[in-house]
């Protein structure tokens, strides 16, 4: 079973102080952490847990900057075999779609039976890449998957729906699914795997390796742009109401009339 991973490298914003630089496109990056997206963490292990129950390969691809290496070295240092990053100045600003049609240029001259990617990236939340990346490639996907069960050359998934539903679906593979966070628990590195990742080689691709025109990628390439990014509005979270049931019920009637919710 030969597995891809998409994964992203994402900074920690938490507990972290976001301030927006001065194109007002992006946020100031100094002082953040930086790690592996976190729903891509969990499909990165699931994709492990494959390997070691059916053997084969996984590798782990990511689009961005040298400073990527270290989130594909990390998934490398946890059983990835191999890992490729997709890099070039004309891929700035490409829209989630855009994203997938770069992915999908690099991953659609690779062997693989199975696509893995999180439910959604925690800079963007777009969940729009494995989706559109399925598209591209023209198989079959399921996003939001909380169980996987493979059988020879198919996948049987289970995925959240609103409302706390699930749906069962089964798959014909190759295929691209979506993983949901919680589907299982996500190893550490070991000391030894993070020093022989260090060591092992990064496979970099840019648009002279790939079937894609200026006009594909980037801005030019993009449905959406961002204009400008800014700072949620911090207003009152609850407001108490004292007073008998009576008189707080009141109250409460007259702001809801005032706010025109009512």
């Amino acid at each position: 079973m030969d597995i891809i991973v998409c994964i992203k490298r994402v900074p920690e914003t938490s507990e972290a102080e976001i301030k927006i630089d001065s194109s007002e496109k992006d946020i100031i990056q100094e002082g953040l952490a930086f790690t592996i997206n976190e729903a891509d963490n969990y499909a990165l292990e699931e994709a492990l847990l494959i390997k070691e129950k059916l053997g084969g390969s996984v590798t782990v691809v990511t689009m961005g900057t040298a400073d990527s290496d270290d989130t594909l070295r990390m998934g490398m240092a946890k059983g990835a075999d191999t890992a490729i990053r997709l890099d070039d100045p004309k891929f700035l600003e490409s829209d989630g779609i855009t994203i997938a049609r770069i992915l999908s240029s690099a991953i659609g001259e690779m062997k693989y039976d199975l696509i893995l990617t999180g439910c959604m990236a925690s800079d963007d939340w777009y969940s729009q890449v494995g989706p559109a990346l399925a598209e591209f490639l023209g198989i079959p996907h399921a996003a939001m998957v909380t169980k996987l069960e493979l059988d020879n050359s198919r996948a049987q998934v289970s995925r959240e729906l609103e409302g706390g539903l699930l749906e069962i679906l089964d798959i014909q593979l190759p295929a691209v699914l979506t993983v949901q966070t919680g589907i299982n628990e996500p190893r550490y590195a070991s000391i030894m795997g993070i020093a022989k990742a260090s060591k092992r080689e990064i496979t970099l691709k840019g648009m002279s390796e790939l079937s894609l025109k200026e006009e594909d990628v980037g801005k030019a390439g993009s449905k959406t742009i961002i204009k400008k990014l800014t700072i949620p509005i911090k207003e009152k979270m609850a407001e108490f109401i004292p007073g008998t049931p009576d008189e707080a019920a009141s109250t409460l009637s007259t702001i809801l009339k005032e706010r025109g919710l009512v």
